[in-house]
């Protein structure tokens, strides 16, 4: 194997970039205000860019320098964790606040990308419920029980009840309450961000932890009657 085929070149990444990208050597010079004739001989391996140049060429392209290096060839699938966990409420680990009653789902698994809530919502208004939340990520919220406002810093409340559910931007300040005439309600939540420590972003936003305790979602079903075969008789 020779160097270049174990080193690639900018001109082999520039133009891995360009067509992936779907770009002619035309459209990506309008794009970085870079000559066609400078594009070409850097592709082609003939000429090199200077610092002051990839600088140009990154911002013009919004990317950064060290994406001009990364052949995407050198990736290198994801090792297969195997991890899971089976989520069971008594195991959850309770968080009280004064507007939700928290049950975080899955807590021996360390360093997770999505947390798993199940959350009991008590606020009945803005007023109530105060300034609203912010952390990094994104969020999922689908609606069990009851129904819920969503308030949010940029758009107009939205309504959601049973089998219903809105995706949402969690650095966007955001508050969920319950809907008129609905004195609590139940969610299943989904948190995510790439920050490995969301989960005590998370925390970091919440009072003290109560001991694990299951929350009283539904009356269980009565027990059913227990009916006693009858015996067959002889006539």
């Amino acid at each position: 194997m020779d160097m270049k085929s174990r080193h690639p070149t900018l001109g082999s990444l520039l133009r891995s970039l360009r067509a992936r990208n779907g770009w002619t050597l035309k459209e990506m010079s309008e794009r970085t205000a870079i000559p066609v004739s400078t594009l070409s001989k850097v592709e082609h391996d003939r000429l090199t860019l200077t610092y002051d140049k990839l600088v140009q060429l990154s911002q013009r392209l919004n990317i950064r320098i060290s994406e001009l290096f990364a052949d995407p060839a050198d990736s290198v699938e994801p090792a297969v964790t195997a991890r899971r966990s089976i989520g069971v409420i008594d195991d959850a680990v309770r968080v009280n606040t004064k507007n939700y009653d928290y049950y975080y789902l899955c807590p021996e698994l360390r360093k997770k990308r999505m947390i798993p809530i199940l959350t009991r919502i008590r606020a009945k208004s803005a007023q109530e419920f105060g300034d609203l939340v912010r952390h990094s990520g994104e969020e999922y919220i689908y609606v069990l029980k009851g129904g819920i406002n969503v308030l949010t810093e940029f758009y107009d409340p939205v309504s959601l009840g049973v089998g219903e559910s809105i995706y949402l931007d969690s650095n966007m300040g955001h508050a969920y309450v319950t809907a008129e005439g609905c004195d609590e309600a139940t969610v299943l939540g989904m948190c995510s961000s790439t920050d490995e420590g969301l989960l005590d972003s998370l925390m970091s936003l919440h009072g003290e932890v109560s001991p694990p305790m299951p929350p009283k979602l539904a009356e269980p079903p009565p027990p059913r009657p227990h009916v006693k075969a009858a015996k067959n008789r002889k006539r």
